[in-house]
């Protein structure tokens, strides 16, 4: 079963992430689900803030996709793109240039989620993977169907989705043990 993070984990993550381009690339992962190879090919131009969705180009299976674009990773970007001023990808390396852009490194995403994870406290093995499975489960927690969460994620087959099923434990409170009730 794939690690996740509660809500609360993930917004404590993304406030102790000071650095706005950190951020930015933690935020939008998570927002929208994305794997950490289609965040660093993310181009600028991927981004529709009028139909509030990221194009996720030429991923797995070698299909494009939308996702979706949260208003709050959308403002956080906007900030991030008037300060860094990226050429072609969303998310570039230092040594960029508009003549040769270069994409951001998959182990500085890493590092900058490891350290977060760190100085919060989080004792939980988490990889940038889990950003995405945890946007998994807290649609799933939400009430959205299956088959969306399916689309945004880009999963092939709804089995791979389905995983998500048994990992969240919305309504376990509700239950109550069988064992609670014998007179014993």
């Amino acid at each position: 079963m794939p690690e996740v993070l509660s809500e609360e984990e993930v917004a404590a993550i993304f406030k102790e992430t000071k650095n706005l381009k950190h951020k930015a690339v933690l935020m939008t992962i998570h927002s929208a689900g994305l794997r950490i190879g289609e965040l660093v090919k993310l181009k600028i131009k991927g981004i529709d803030s009028n139909r509030m969705q990221i194009k996720v180009e030429q991923v797995k299976f070698k299909k494009d996709r939308y996702t979706i674009l949260s208003q709050r990773t959308l403002e956080i970007l906007r900030l991030y793109i008037k300060q860094e001023k990226p050429f072609e990808y969303l998310f570039e390396g230092q040594k960029s240039t508009k003549e040769t852009p270069v994409k951001y490194s998959k182990a500085s995403i890493s590092a900058i989620l490891n350290r977060a994870v760190e100085k919060v406290g989080i004792s939980k093995n988490v990889t940038v993977h889990t950003l995405r499975h945890s946007f998994a489960i807290h649609l799933l927690e939400r009430g959205t169907d299956l088959r969306y969460i399916q689309s945004l994620l880009g999963h092939e087959s709804p089995k791979t989705t389905q995983i998500y099923t048994h990992i969240t434990t919305k309504g376990f409170d509700q239950i109550k043990s069988p064992m609670d009730s014998l007179d014993i």
